[in-house]
């Protein structure tokens, strides 16, 4: 009976040649399923876009990488900024080994394996790792610690992509021992030469011969708002539009405006309800009008809603406004805004925007005054340090057991001629209230000025008694 050989046979050249061949092929069809964005990242720093503010000449990560040393990096920005793409880069440029994770789908043992495994290459040829953690704010505190001794001791450099901010999101324990980057959004000009690259490109879309016209780029790299990502899968779907996998190349095909609107659709709004977008925008919407801008304030208004946000919330910071930037300047103000929110909670939107900017144009135009508010608060840190003032005698109740025989009788104001009462109310000369020169509180200003000017007047030639308890 015959006998396998079990050695494996060894393929002739002719074998060989046909496995190269389909290997080859499958590698053309996986990269052109590939997302042109993917397709287009760049090969080292020199050909990145943007980011000058860290990678220009003398700037922070530049110096770093010319040094050959980089230590842990957070790099926080909005989605589509390129901080994959940069943490990709370093590691090349530094000849690292690099491991790239997403936080949201790796667990500890995942992440013990891989710090374990660098000590051993650090180790056996001195050659450093580098685990990138993308999303590494979906990790919890427990998590994030496991990295801390690798950190520390610099057995691996931890570079952590995060669209939050990190100071919140990331363990403070993590965060001092990494340096924390912004990388920003893309500007509209950079945006345009990414795209004009992608259709020339033969890894993009150069082999499609299209043309891109110059109000089409403008427009995808308007609407994106600085996400290149965005920008380039737009690109793709309109080009594969004009130009489908089984048409014939034949002459060049113009990608114009109207093909770009319909490619990219509505304008994208960058603002999370939850993170940094939500305070800055609301930060934004509330500055506005206390600066009486009713311009900037319906376009603020406008982001916020366009994006989702809650009615109610913004409802319920024009409230505050009233009182806090406007108070007695317009007394009607806090009317507008009390009635701004009920009839957000009853009509919803997106009847409530009408509400919304009625009620925001109005406290944009309003008179300010920060005299309530300001009045408030000093009598509350007053009370807060301790300083607490007993009650006058004569405001003691009538009606209080063991009321003293001797205490002044209350002195009701509407038996003076003007309405208005000289007892010294607090028992101690403090002016909390300080009204401004504008609006309705000009007339609080000139009326306070004689009101207090006739209560010191009689505490100093005796008509007022005595005050303290």
């Amino acid at each position: 009976m015959h006998q396998r050989d079990p050695s494996p046979a060894v393929p002739d050249r002719y074998d060989l040649g046909v496995q190269d061949l389909w290997e080859d092929g499958r590698d053309l069809r996986r990269r052109a399923a590939e997302p042109l964005a993917h397709r287009l990242r760049p090969a080292s720093i020199e050909d990145l876009l943007g980011q000058e503010h860290l990678l220009g000449e003398g700037q922070v990560l530049r110096r770093m990488l010319d040094a050959g040393i980089v230590g842990s990096l957070l790099l926080h920005g909005p989605p589509g900024t390129g901080k994959t793409t940069l943490a990709l880069l370093i590691a090349g440029h530094l000849g690292a080994h690099l491991e790239c994770e997403n936080a949201a789908q790796v667990g500890v043992p995942r992440i013990r394996e891989i710090l374990a495994a660098a000590d051993r290459r650090l180790g056996d040829d001195g050659r450093r790792t580098i685990l990138f953690l993308d999303e590494i704010h979906r990790f919890s505190r427990s998590q994030q610690d496991v990295l801390l001794g690798h950190v520390e001791r610099g057995g691996i450099a931890l570079i952590g992509a995060t669209t939050e901010n990190p100071w919140y999101a990331v363990n403070a324990a993590l965060t001092s021992r990494s340096t924390v980057l912004e990388v920003k959004t893309l500007d509209e000009p950079t945006i345009i030469v990414l795209l004009e690259r992608a259709i020339l490109d033969p890894r993009g879309l150069g082999s499609l011969a299209i043309e891109l016209s110059p109000d089409a780029a403008a427009h995808l790299a308007a609407s994106c708002e600085g996400d290149a990502r965005r920008a380039l899968t737009a690109l793709e779907v309109a080009a594969r539009s004009l130009r489908p996998p089984q048409r014939d190349q034949g002459e060049p095909v113009l990608l114009d405006l109207k093909t770009a609107e319909a490619s990219i659709g509505s304008r994208a709004v960058v603002y999370d309800r939850t993170g940094d977008g939500h305070y800055d925008t609301i930060s934004a919407f509330i500055k506005s009008m206390r600066g009486s801008d009713p311009d900037a304030t319906v376009y603020w208004l406008a982001k916020m809603l366009h994006a989702g946000e809650d009615p109610r919330f913004i409802a319920r910071r024009i409230a505050i406004l009233a009182s806090e930037d406007i108070g007695q300047a317009d007394p009607s103000a806090i009317a507008v805004a009390n009635a701004a929110w009920n009839l957000v909670e009853k009509i919803g939107m997106p009847e409530a925007q009408l509400t919304l900017a009625q009620a925001a144009i109005h406290m944009a135009m309003a008179p300010k005054s920060d005299a309530t508010s300001t009045a408030i608060w000093s009598a509350m840190q007053e009370v807060k340090d301790g300083r607490t003032h007993p009650v006058p005698l004569e405001l003691i109740s009538g009606m209080k057991k063991g009321r003293a025989p001797d205490a002044p009788d209350y002195r009701s104001p509407h038996k003076a001629g003007d309405g208005v009462g000289t007892t010294t109310y607090l028992g101690v000369d403090r002016a909390f209230y300080n009204p401004v020169d504008r609006g309705r509180e000009a007339a609080h200003a000139e009326a306070l000025e004689i009101i207090r000017e006739r209560r010191r007047t009689a505490t100093n030639d005796g008509t007022n008694p005595k005050t303290e308890g």
